[in-house]
């Protein structure tokens, strides 16, 4: 009970992101991993009574979150940063839940229809979280950085986040 009381305050410091070591001081990847598991699930794209298992895909998803928050864990302790590997990758996967929000909304504006209409829906709920994610994570890991490098270690940030963003605005069920 004592660790879902810590994941649960861990989604609050995402939600309301601001500077604070709250969400660093005692890092799990419990959330990160739930929350990593769920936007695969939703990624998968298979119906019930499709041939295709979506394993390559679920697969793909995991990997590409898991191994992208790695490598801007390793880009930010090369560039001098003060957090340790785990408190990163904590922070980099506590901060997809907006990202994971947005694919709920999506697969729903899906079941809707899908056009021009739910596209653009799609794009602004897609284009918030995606920014909303940015801001977060970086509100934790940019005061980590030497002043004269955080936008080294803030680029890769948007780009994972953004890759991540591309993979939920592009999703068709099939």
């Amino acid at each position: 009970m004592r660790d879902l009381k810590a994941v649960g305050k861990k989604f609050v410091h995402v939600m309301y992101p601001r500077k604070s070591s709250a969400l660093l001081r005692d890092w799990d990847l419990w959330g990160p991993l739930v929350l990593c598991v769920s936007l695969a699930l939703m990624l998968q794209g298979g119906s019930a009574d499709s041939k295709d298992d979506g394993g390559p895909q679920f697969a793909e998803v995991f990997v590409i979150i898991w191994f992208g928050a790695v490598v801007i864990t390793l880009n930010s302790k090369l560039l001098g940063g003060t957090i340790s590997f785990f408190q990163s990758l904590c922070v980099l996967g506590y901060c997809v839940m907006p990202l994971t929000v947005a694919m709920l909304v999506c697969r729903l504006v899906l079941l809707a229809g899908d056009g021009t209409v739910s596209f653009i829906i799609r794009l602004i709920v897609v284009g918030a979280m995606f920014a909303w994610s940015t801001l977060a994570s970086t509100a934790f890991l940019a005061d980590s950085q030497p002043p004269n490098r955080k936008a080294l270690v803030v680029y890769p940030i948007f780009l994972f986040y953004f890759v991540i963003s591309w993979m939920i605005l592009t999703f068709t069920p099939q």
